[in-house]
């Protein structure tokens, strides 16, 4: 799967470290959705996203954010933690609720004074399969409808948009279902 932007990855005692670069889309919040399905799978109980250099989110990268962190949450009281978000990123996540899903810039954590050393020793994310368009549109539908339930004003913020993706989905399940021999 090709993405805009790299996603970086790194395994340390006590938590894993995902870094977004660039912008955190639709393009690459599959792979992140994978890395954090695959970690807590393993057993982790801390994700640690880093969005120092990341440009923007839009509401799919976030809605992968915010399952994680429900994912988390329910794996024996797991968290996500937010590092180094910048202004324009720590209020999008506010603004849909998501601080109350995950720590933003939490005050003592594991990682506290190792972030240098843990930013040099990452390495590049790869996808183990890269989604189709019809996995695609689920991974979206998917995010959207997380964000829906995160905080109950965003319900109506993402109804149509979640009926839209929906319409979506149907014809693209209806098109693979005609292309598919019987």
């Amino acid at each position: 799967m090709t993405t805009e932007c790299p996603v970086l990855i790194g395994i340390f005692e006590g938590f894993t470290w995902i870094r977004c670069e660039g912008k955190g889309s639709f393009l690459n919040s599959p792979l992140l959705k994978q890395i954090g399905d695959s970690r807590i799978a393993a057993g982790e109980h801390c994700l640690v996203v880093d969005l120092e250099e990341c440009s923007g989110m839009d509401s799919t990268f976030m809605g992968t954010l915010a399952g994680m962190a429900s994912r988390l949450g329910a794996n024996d009281g797991g968290i996500l933690q937010i590092a180094d978000p910048g202004a324009r990123n720590r209020r999008s996540l506010e603004d849909l609720g998501l601080d109350f899903l995950l720590e933003i810039d939490p005050p003592q954590p594991l990682w506290s004074g190792q972030v240098a050393r843990i930013r040099s020793s990452l390495n590049t994310a790869h996808a183990h399969l890269a989604p189709t368009l019809l996995q695609r549109a689920e991974h979206v539908l998917e995010a959207h409808q997380i964000l829906a339930q995160a905080h109950e004003k965003n319900s109506q913020i993402f109804a149509n948009v979640i009926t839209q993706l929906q319409d979506d989905l149907e014809k693209k399940t209806q098109q693979a279902a005609e292309r598919s021999p019987s």
